[in-house]
Order: C-alpha cells, then structure tokens, then sequence
C-alpha cells in the first residue's frame, strides 16, 4: 500500500496510490497511516480517487484511522470512485465520515 502525503497549513492530505483497500493491504494501510499522522494536525483529508475496490478489511481500516486520531481531530475523504462510494452508503458510513466529491481545489496535490 503506498500513500502520498502533503501537510497544508493545518490540514494533512493523504493519497492512496493503490486502486485497492483490501484484506490484503488493510493493515499495512493503517500503519501507513498512523505514521503519517504522527504530527498533530486537526483535519486529515483521505483522498480517495485511485481507489477502485474497498472491502470490508479496507472499511474497517478507514474506520480504525479515523478512530486512532481521536475526538480532537478529523478524518475527512474525498473523492470517492462510484464503487467505493456504494460501500460507504450501504454501510451508512457516509453519515460518519465528512465525504467530499474531490478535495477543495487549495489543497489538491501535483500529480
């Protein structure tokens, strides 16, 4: 599982640059992503747009992430694909998670 990540002033933006949050990647996933939000930054933004396929291992690790920041800090995603989209409205997890339909235009990265 690769991630890229880009701290914006108070807010860190991290890429998924797999297609696929699965069994297979799900831990190394979060480890990834507890490393990187180390530093203490309010708002994370999960930015999602290479991602094809979430299973049920790669929403329980979405989920443990946002968990592992704590009350004080947020887990926000952005840009879902229309698949992934389907399992986070199917498991009513988009009424937890702060969803956007890409990430705000000031904090996108260079490609």
């Amino acid at each position: 599982m690769e991630l890229a990540a880009e701290q914006r002033g108070e807010i860190l933006v991290v890429r998924a640059m797999d297609d696929r949050i699965d069994a297979a990647g799900a831990i190394q996933f979060k480890d990834q992503m507890r490393e990187l939000t180390l530093a203490a930054c309010p708002r994370v933004v999960l930015d999602m747009s290479r991602v094809a396929f979430l299973d049920s291992s790669g929403l329980g690790a979405v989920v443990a992430v946002m968990k592992a920041l704590g009350p004080d800090r947020k887990l926000e995603l952005a840009s879902l694909t229309t698949t992934v989209q389907k399992v986070f409205r199917l498991t009513r997890m988009d009424s937890v998670f702060t969803i956007h339909d890409q990430v705000p235009e000031d904090l996108r990265q260079a490609d």
